[in-house]
């Protein structure tokens, strides 16, 4: 009843000052026309009109009501600068303290309950680091500081602490505006705006904000670089750790504009990708299809065919691939572009200085391009039968007969769909409700049915729960509606997940901070907390694509060698995803699941590639392109296709969407006849149908028929 009532006084005094039209005092105008019987007031009661005007100024900032701002620059010109500043300094902290005491009295003790998981790592923060947070939030009046106030009173901060802070954070600040104030007093005409005292004022408005952001970055950064030595001089500007793709364009960006740069690499040159991920499990697609293609002969018009082969064979082509491609991240490519590849396990020894076997280098800036690694869950007996990993499997030598596949994600799906069509018996096991989770169920479904009729046995809702040794054969136990059932397999293949590799190489060391998945934690500007290093690609734990590493090495790069002067925030509003079933899924920006979670209002516009000419031709009439758009609107919120070549057909909403173009701009641009990427013209096409204009149309139809001399 207390805190009810507390809120009703609350809301009856934010109510009369509204109702009164209080604001009305409270701007410049006012304050200026009224400044001459103030003055004379002020000097006739100086005491009381202070007290007066210290406690309103309380009453509205503990109210968060408009106007403190206006106050704060009128203290300036009615009682000079010293005792405007003084005076305003202790209301506005009293003000604020009593919002947040408010704030925390009505609001914290049940937020705190009703949240208590999600905010153990907000209190821990704050119980860390609050003083610094705080004084940085005031300090930098971007955020409003009313929702300080009540932000602040959510959390476990110290009543005292936090009026200090505040008192010491808001002093600048105040100060900058009272002078502001005094100097607003004094204007009289057009001619005193240029005067030198208020042309100083709008520069100190202008200039404190980004100055004290700058004071605060050295200072946050002097604590994070407490107990290192600085080195006087640097070997690079810029070193790389990992040579995958985020690894080698960062540095190919740090060489083409003249850095001094480094690579080091303890494995392969190339990462995952090249290696272990999209470059052998797209030749092994490949050939995988193909050998589909040879079994479906018959629908091309073909009495026969038929293909031998071994799966020594398979994974030689797997290998030569690899070596084809190998030269594009070589060694000698990037040292002839300028970067200095280092072969060697990297230790960061502090946040300059790196060790590579006996050597040491020093350096301006890191950016960390470690990438991930497969997560194998700790599932009771796995380590007692043959499995493998989206790592090691390129090393299969024989072709498993019963291969289980224990994950139903883009990693997991393309390869059961794969040794399926080389002739193993799969099983693939998914926890979930469906696979490829990430995607609408109705593509999960249709993916799920191209794989069982192939022949894949689809578990979904299954959870692995044990593996066992029987002699000669190997069992995988699984749990489904509370009852276990046995699997015999000859291999495993673990595809549950990726995971960002973050240890083993210093990080912990230097303090570098983690995200609660364990991917290195940094800002929109791919900083770490430690300034000078940066992440990008999987590591970084966002988005873990080849293309979207290359993407963020881009910005890791450019932010770490010219952020002093101007900063780049990672643009993620189109990132696109491919993964390659057949049929192919791939999608950009929403799709409905999330539309519908984020609460976005969305119009569906459908086209069936099973109507397109040359998906007719070559027998792939199948799939769909799905396109979200605003009701109403064809700007796209994201697009979805199903299909063959749906990487490939996803590239013009990607840019459409890059570059705010909607429907009707693709629906205008000629499409090459007979492709693919019509299907792209005629989803505009059932887009644009189901927006025409009627009204105008019947109009049009009425003088068609006039001009023909016609009623009807």
């Amino acid at each position: 009843m207390k805190k009810i009532g507390l809120i009703a006084i609350i809301c009856a005094l934010v109510a009369v000052f509204f109702a009164f039209d209080g604001g009305q005092y409270l701007t410049l105008d006012a304050l200026k026309s009224g400044q001459a019987q103030f003055a004379a007031y002020y000097e006739a009661r100086p005491v009381q009109t202070l007290s007066v005007f210290m406690l309103i100024y309380i009453a509205v900032t503990a109210l968060s009501l408009p106007g403190a701002a206006v106050m704060t620059l009128a203290a300036g010109g009615l009682f000079g600068f010293w005792t405007g500043l003084v005076m305003v300094s202790f209301a506005s902290t009293i003000g604020a303290t009593l919002a947040f005491w408010v704030a925390r009295y009505v609001l914290g003790e049940g937020f705190q309950k009703k949240y208590s998981d999600r905010l153990k790592r907000i209190n821990a923060g704050i119980e860390k680091d609050g003083t610094f947070y705080l004084l940085f939030l005031r300090l930098v009046p971007a955020f409003p500081f009313f929702l300080v106030n009540i932000l602040m009173g959510l959390t476990k901060i110290n009543v005292v602490k936090y009026f200090v802070v505040s008192q010491i954070g808001m002093l600048p600040g105040t100060a900058v505006f009272v002078f502001a104030g005094t100097a607003l007093s004094d204007v009289q005409s057009v001619g005193d705006i240029f005067s030198g005292q208020m042309l100083i004022a709008f520069a100190l408005l202008g200039v404190f904000p980004i100055a004290v952001k700058r004071i605060m970055d050295f200072v946050k950064a002097q604590k994070v670089y407490k107990g290192f030595s600085k080195p006087k001089s640097y070997d690079y500007n810029l070193v790389a750790i990992g040579a995958g793709a985020a690894g080698l364009v960062s540095t190919y960006i740090g060489a083409a504009v003249n850095a001094k740069v480094a690579l080091i690499e303890k494995h392969k040159m190339g990462g995952d990708c090249l290696n272990t991920g999209c470059v052998p499990s797209k030749a092994l697609i490949k050939t995988a299809k193909v050998l589909n293609t040879i079994g479906q002969h018959k629908k091309y018009g073909l009495k026969s065919a038929a293909a031998d082969f071994t799966f020594k064979d398979v994974m030689k082509r797997v290998h030569r691939i690899i070596k084809a491609i190998e030269p594009h991240d070589s060694v000698e490519r990037y040292t002839n572009l300028g970067v200095n590849v280092i072969e060697g396990e990297a230790k960061i020894i502090d946040p300059w200085t790196i060790k590579i076997g006996r050597k040491k280098i020093t350096t301006r800036n890191i950016v960390i391009a470690t990438g991930a690694m497969p997560f194998v869950p700790p599932i009771l007996g796995l380590d007692k039968v043959p499995y493998y990993t989206s790592d090691t499997l390129w090393e299969m030598k024989k072709q498993p007969k019963n291969l289980v596949v224990l994950g139903g994600g883009p990693i997991g799906s393309e390869l059961t769909q794969s040794f399926a069509r080389l002739g193993s018996n799969v099983t693939q096991v998914e926890m979930a409700d469906r696979i490829m989770t990430r995607e609408d169920p109705e593509v999960s479904d249709y993916i799920k049915s191209r794989f069982e009729a192939e022949g894949v046995n689809v578990l979904t809702d299954h959870k692995a729960v044990g593996f066992e040794k029987r002699g000669r054969k190997n069992i995988i136990l699984v749990e489904h509606a509370g009852k276990t059932k046995e699997i015999e397999f000859d291999a495993v293949l673990v595809a549950i997940g990726r995971v960002p590799r973050v240890k083993g190489f210093g990080l912990e060391k230097i303090g570098v901070e983690m995200t609660d998945r364990g991917a290195v934690a940094s800002d929109d500007f791919l900083r770490t907390n430690v300034p000078n290093i940066f992440v990008a690609g999987d590591v970084a734990g966002s988005y873990q694509f080849t293309h979207t590493a290359a993407h963020q090495a881009w910005y890791a790069a450019v932010n770490a060698l010219f952020g002093r002067f101007k900063k780049f925030a990672v643009d993620y509003r189109v990132i696109p995803w491919a993964t390659y079933t057949d049929p192919e899924v791939a999608r950009v920006g929403l799709n409905e699941a999330e539309a519908k979670a984020q609460g976005i209002d969305y119009e569906v516009t459908q086209y069936g590639i099973d109507d397109l000419d040359r998906a007719i031709a070559e027998d792939e009439a199948h799939g769909w392109v799905k396109v979200l758009t605003p009701p109403g609107k064809d700007k796209i919120l994201g697009v979805t296709i199903v299909g063959h070549q749906a990487g490939d057909l996803l590239s013009e909403f990607v840019l459409a969407m890059k570059y705010n173009l909607g429907l009707n701009k693709i629906l205008g641009t000629i499409h090459t006849y007979p492709t693919f990427s019509e299907s792209a013209k005629y989803t505009a096409g059932v887009w644009k149908n189901a927006h025409k204009p009627k009204k105008l149309l019947n109009w049009i139809k009425k003088y068609h028929a006039w001009e023909r001399g016609s009623s009807t």
